[in-house]
């Protein structure tokens, strides 16, 4: 009787709702975390922490003094959300099974360090890291550490709850 009503897809226990993808899920985290966390980043550069703004990601690309202003950082605060969906699929790629909150923690230095050395040349505004004021490496440096975890626990606690259902909707077959 147990087994009949576990299989009986009529039961309202066994209706899923249109449950989203795992790489659906990983999109919306990865647009949020990089909405977030680069909204956060940009209060901090509000409040004198940093020197770096979200429109900094404008600068080489786009012309006009717009982006200076508020309109500058919303619309960069929203770019830096995209590509962080791209971040955040790279991680679903070859880091999803980790279920640690260091292999999170060590994704954000490792995009610190890409950011601020590799990219540096990209970006005019950006100083090298020893030219930043202290202020500025700490509060980036932990902005980008609190994002990776943030990006790496919230994609391998998904990816574990799909494969624990994937056990489980197999084991009761």
């Amino acid at each position: 009787m147990v087994d009949a009503e576990k299989k009986n897809p009529e039961l309202e226990q066994n209706k899923h709702d249109g449950e989203m993808s795992l790489i659906g899920k990983v999109v919306v985290i990865g647009l949020f975390g990089g909405i977030f966390w680069s909204l956060l980043s940009y209060f901090t550069y509000v409040f004198h922490f940093t020197e770096l703004s979200p429109n900094l990601i404008l600068k080489p690309w786009i012309l006009g003094d717009w982006k200076n202003h508020m309109l500058g950082q919303f619309i960069g605060i929203l770019v830096i959300g995209l590509i962080s969906i791209g971040v955040a699929l790279l991680y679903y790629a070859f880091l999803k099974k980790f279920q640690s909150m260091w292999v999170g923690a060590i994704f954000g230095i490792v995009l610190w360090l890409i950011v601020f050395y590799v990219f540096n040349p990209i970006f005019p505004d950006i100083k090298t890291v020893a030219e930043l004021e202290r202020n500025t490496v700490i509060t980036t440096i932990c902005f980008y550490i609190l994002y990776g975890v943030f990006i790496g626990y919230s994609i391998s606690f998904e990816e574990n709850e799909m494969r624990g259902e994937r056990h489980a909707v197999s084991t009761n077959e």
